[in-house]
């Protein structure tokens, strides 16, 4: 498949691209900053207007959206950012989107444990651009939320349990973003995921 990625060169994005293009996909790395000899580096800035955006977008199969600011433009990046880009996929004509948010942002009741507390500008951010992809699109989406990213080798085992927060290898979560374009009972779903006993590949099965 002809697959975008907005967020490639990000520590989720770059690790995505290389597990999809290892899957036989063409894969498309939107960046602002495409690097030369890359010829599926495209210039990609989610500030721009929708109707710019989806001009890169067409005739693509589907759109991953894994960019994040850390914290530094949560509103033009985190939020509208994401709209931005849902918008874009709708007006090129693309039906399968697939988010990279955060464990509990659609339960505002929650943000008060733990690391979350820490986070409650991020989670109102994520909450907004979760709730507009839900809510205000006809898009076939699945939003996966992880807990804390680590630097920690990859487990290739997870839990789909929500009751309690838990943390995430990087590498595992790619590999499960990477999955998810093959796992069409996930459209129209949020799945929170943690490190766990279960193979990735029999939890996504489950679902």
């Amino acid at each position: 498949m002809k697959l975008f990625i907005v967020g490639a060169t990000g520590r989720v994005g770059q690790l995505l691209v290389k597990q999809l293009r290892q899957a036989g996909h063409e894969v498309f790395a939107g960046t602002r900053q495409p690097q030369a000899g890359d010829d599926h580096a495209i210039f990609f800035d989610l500030h721009d207007q929708p109707a710019t955006l989806a001009k890169v977008l067409t005739g693509v199969d589907a759109v991953y959206f894994v960019a994040g600011s850390r914290g530094k433009d949560l509103l033009q990046t985190d939020l509208n950012g994401a709209v931005n880009v849902m918008k874009a996929t709708e007006l090129a004509g693309v039906k399968r989107y697939i988010q990279l948010s955060s464990a509990y942002d659609l339960q505002p009741e929650r943000w008060s444990e733990g690391y979350l507390k820490g986070l409650t500008d991020y989670n109102i951010a994520k909450y907004f651009a979760d709730h507009w992809l839900i809510h205000q699109t006809i898009l076939d989406y699945t939003i996966l939320q992880p807990g804390v990213l680590t630097e920690a080798p990859a487990t290739g085992r997870v839990s789909l349990d929500t009751a309690t927060l838990g943390e995430n290898p990087i590498a595992d979560v790619a590999t499960v973003l990477a999955a998810l374009i093959d796992a069409p009972q996930t459209v129209g779903k949020v799945v929170m995921m943690k490190s766990g006993q279960t193979p990735i590949a029999t939890v996504l099965a489950a679902i």
